[in-house]
């Protein structure tokens, strides 16, 4: 399979700063990635289809670049006004890739990771056959990353209630095969690397003032300084084996200390895999 890794590089980084806009998803594209390509190994998919997939659901939260930051970053209930606009976040992943080298490859996981099996979904209301194996695959690693991350409303589920929470959907909003895969994958203790972290052997840090989550490099050592996006709390970071934790130190009036950053481990990660 021949991919351009400088394009898909500047892709992947786009994908990140987009990410970057809502300080409480931090990790979440490089994870949901990480499931995708778990569940294509699972069922017995080709290496290039691995790799394909595990590029497009990365991709998948494109189209967020169009909601606006009110929206994105409410922390109760959205009104009714205001989903109808987060549900055209996959339409506009879908036109952004239009034309793209590479939109083949991963338009339908921007386009269709909020279909349903029944139809039920949206943009388009597609059903069954009719969404690609791709789409399906992102769908069930996409909610299932969702209901095991922090939300500024809610904390994560555990792995086996968000499993169980998979079953329910199964054969209505999930592909039933699918599902059945995924848990056997959670249950056997494969995906627990990859919950709560944001790369490879990378533990989430959360702000103890305001909660969001924080990606830091792989080169973070004890007492380095992050700042949190969302609050701009000053925090020192105190290590305990392989994890982190944040202690807050002061307040950054400097714009330079919170604006965002692409995950690069996250994103060598995913170039790394590619032959």
């Amino acid at each position: 399979m021949e991919i351009d890794k400088p394009l898909l590089k500047s892709l992947l980084i786009m994908a990140d700063i987009i990410e970057a806009r809502d300080p409480y998803t931090g990790g979440h594209v490089w994870r949901v990635s990480q499931f995708a390509k778990l569940l294509a190994t699972k069922i017995g998919l080709s290496e290039d289809e691995i790799i394909k997939i595990s590029i497009a659901a990365y991709l998948h939260d494109l189209g967020k670049v169009g909601i606006p930051d009110d929206i994105l970053k409410k922390a109760v209930a959205l009104t009714d006004e205001e989903y109808a606009i987060i549900k055209t976040h996959p339409s506009i992943g879908s036109r952004l890739l239009g034309g793209h080298p590479l939109a083949e490859m991963v338009s339908s996981a921007a386009n269709d990771h909020h279909e349903r099996i029944d139809g039920r979904g949206y943009p388009r209301g597609i059903r069954g056959e009719q969404l690609s194996l791709t789409a399906r695959v992102v769908s069930v690693a996409d909610a299932f990353d969702a209901m095991t991350s922090v939300r500024p409303y809610r904390m994560g589920m555990s792995v086996e209630q968000a499993l169980y929470r998979l079953e329910e959907g199964a054969g209505t909003q999930f592909d039933s095969e699918l599902v059945s895969h995924m848990c056997e994958l959670g249950r056997a203790g494969d995906l627990a690397h990859i919950v709560g972290h944001t790369a490879e052997g990378i533990p989430t840090v959360t702000c103890p003032h305001c909660g969001p989550v924080i990606a830091i490099p792989r080169n973070t050592k004890n007492g380095d300084v992050i700042y949190c996006r969302a609050c701009h709390s000053k925090l020192e970071l105190h290590q305990s084996g392989n994890t982190f934790t944040a202690e807050m130190t002061g307040m950054s009036d400097d714009p330079r200390d919170v604006e965002p950053h692409a995950n690069e481990d996250a994103v060598e990660s995913v170039l790394a895999q590619i032959p």
